[in-house]
């Protein structure tokens, strides 16, 4: 059974650091494209970054220079690293594959507030 597990967010000030963490289990971790997702409140789930499995890494535009995305395919993790966040950065966020995804994990909550 595919396992996707979030970890890291938090409360952060405006202009803070953040690193999401993502466990994968049961799926062919090395060969798959790998996104990071986020859902704000009352806005559709969009994708936010995308590594694969050569290490190339494509942005959104509201994050790219901010967040970088990495991977360790030996620990079937990804990584988000986030920098200079935004209020506008709050949302849930969520790892999957890319473009055909699993079922969803948990996620993990992101506030930027002061």
């Amino acid at each position: 059974q595919v396992r996707l597990v979030e970890s890291g967010g938090g409360l952060v000030q405006p202009g803070g650091s953040l690193r999401l963490s993502c466990a994968a289990s049961a799926i062919s971790f090395g060969i798959t494209t790998m996104g990071w997702y986020r859902q704000a409140p009352g806005k559709q789930r969009e994708l936010v970054a995308r590594i694969t499995s050569g290490l190339s890494t494509i942005y959104a535009d509201a994050v790219r220079g901010r967040f970088t995305m990495s991977r360790d395919n030996a620990k079937n993790t990804v990584y988000l690293q986030m920098s200079s966040l935004k209020p506008e950065d709050t949302a849930v966020y969520y790892c999957n594959a890319f473009p055909n995804f699993y079922s969803w994990g948990q996620g993990t909550q992101v506030t930027v507030s002061s």
